[in-house]
């Protein structure tokens, strides 16, 4: 009888808990309170949106939503190095943000680093699984670079499957294109 009573009595504890515990993620905080410069950022204002990022990396040193948005500013200016940096200090803090693996995957790119792009892509895809297909378009992309033509081809058919019309024109082209004219 008293084992059930206090089974009744866990049970509704743990009911409260739920319902007072909050649910959000310290990203998903910090997303709210930099909506201010993810806006400008979106609306394409990278001098305001870096500007902004960049305080706030002051003000939060351990928010890796801040270092996240500065890095993809720097990314869209062209900075890649930079972005690099800011990308890697994002997922030294919490290393759940595809988006980040994405990026930096971008930047190392770029920088004509093709091993470590073809790892960042491929973290990428992982933890997007199939929200974006530019992860598998990407890291296509960096498979062409490393001569896997045919996993290439394989990650451009999903990102194809998932939406993604840029994939659709790559294969259109070579290495894809199979003899069309070749005479036999």
């Amino acid at each position: 009888m008293e084992v059930s009573l206090i089974g009744l009595l866990f049970a509704v504890y743990l009911a409260i808990k739920y319902f007072v515990t909050d649910h959000d993620t310290p990203a998903d905080k910090d997303r709210i309170r930099f909506e201010t410069g993810i806006e400008q950022l979106k609306n394409r204002d990278l001098e305001p949106a870096f500007t902004y990022f960049n305080e706030a990396v002051k003000q939060h040193p351990k928010s890796a939503i801040a270092y996240a948005y500065r890095g993809k500013c720097q990314l869209l200016q062209d900075n890649y190095y930079s972005a690099i940096y800011d990308l890697t200090q994002a997922l030294s803090r919490d290393n759940t943000l595809g988006d980040c693996y994405l990026d930096r995957g971008i930047a190392y790119y770029k920088t004509h680093q093709f091993p470590e792009a073809f790892r960042e892509f491929d973290k990428a895809v992982w933890h997007l699984r199939d929200e974006q297909p530019d992860a598998y378009r990407w890291r296509a992309l960096a498979r062409i670079q490393l001569r896997q033509i045919q996993q290439a081809e394989n990650d451009l058919r999903r990102a194809v499957m998932l939406g993604d019309e840029n994939s659709f024109q790559l294969l259109r082209q070579p290495p894809f294109t199979r003899g069309v004219y070749q005479v036999k």
